[in-house]
């Protein structure tokens, strides 16, 4: 069976087209400056495996890219189980991992809500001064607390927007009492957090899936996790990616038929190893565009072929 690659071909005055090419076999899943060990999950629901690989810095003398977020930048353990893999695991091929470690912290089927309460505090004990951390959330959500506890339930959801509105809650899934904040609270938290251990907080908006609307990649509007995720990092001025709308514009581009080659059918949002490449690449693109990009002098040879995301012009 022949498998889709990605090739990158440079545009005068674009951002990048990222071309498929049917050929023998996928490009190598990436290497990664970060290393494993086995420990204990607190479960974010009740479908949550309680250990999970979890991968930390390799040279802890070099500084540290820390990603974080849900299935769609680390799906499973980062094996491509299904065919489905998370742009996290395809970033490090992308710099150069003899200057920086790139840490895939992400973990399937949380929120920001529920990353921040059960997984944050992991991450944040190793973060040091110097380096950096990349969150995406926004794929998952849902209500704040289910009603009845059943095999479906997951009480993961955040309130709307970035505001300072609370919930208290008992939660059905851990039986605890627990304050329920934003969207866009938990996100400033973990900037918060980061620049108090002397590191550079960032964030993306979520990759989009593969919806369609007059043939166009659908984006998620300003009132949704997407714009939540840029007001946020707005009020805090912390670099924002708009991955939605960079990813959006690449498969507007490419078209529907070959745009359905990146995603696992049947699987939601969840990219092949092409669609998580395709959206590592989008990271870089999105980087670049940035008016101070604080991660420039670590990318690696592959990357000098990425151009800088223009996002300036309204999408053709």
């Amino acid at each position: 069976m022949r498998a889709i690659t990605i090739d990158l071909i440079m545009k005068p005055k674009h951002i990048l087209c990222l071309a498929l090419v049917l050929s023998g076999g996928l490009l190598p899943a990436g290497i990664h400056a970060q290393s494993n060990v086995e420990s204990a999950i607190p479960p974010t629901d009740i479908l949550a495996r309680t250990t999970r690989l979890q991968n930390v810095p390799t040279n802890t003398n070099l500084p540290s890219l820390f990603l974080i977020g849900d299935s769609t930048v680390r799906n499973g353990r980062g094996r491509g189980d299904g065919g489905q893999w998370g742009w996290g695991d395809e970033l490090a091929t992308l710099f150069d991992t003899s200057k920086i470690n790139v840490v895939n912290r992400a973990v399937g089927g949380t929120t920001s809500r529920t990353f921040y309460r059960d997984l944050w505090p992991r991450v944040l004990a190793m973060v040091k001064p110097g380096d950096f951390v990349i969150m995406q959330f926004g794929t998952n959500g849902g209500v704040v607390n289910e009603a009845v506890l059943s095999p479906s339930a997951r009480s993961r959801g955040e309130i709307h927007g970035i505001g300072d509105e609370t919930q208290a809650i008992t939660n059905i899934i851990t039986k605890k009492f627990e304050v329920v904040h934003s969207f866009g609270w938990y996100e400033k938290q973990m900037i918060a957090d980061a620049r108090a251990k002397g590191a550079t907080a960032m964030v993306c908006s979520l990759i989009p899936r593969n919806s369609w609307k007059n043939g166009k990649a659908a984006r998620s509007g300003a009132d949704s996790a997407a714009g939540w995720a840029r007001d946020a990092a707005n009020s805090v001025n912390a670099p924002f990616i708009d991955l939605n709308e960079i990813i959006a514009r690449q498969y507007d581009e490419l078209g529907q038929e070959k745009v359905n080659a990146l995603f696992v059918a049947g699987a939601g949002p969840h990219t092949s190893l092409a669609g998580a490449q395709t959206n590592a690449v989008c990271v870089i693109a999105g980087l670049k565009g940035l008016k101070e990009n604080p991660l420039a002098k670590y990318f690696s040879e592959k990357a000098n072929d990425v151009a800088p995301a223009d996002l300036s012009q309204p999408a053709k």
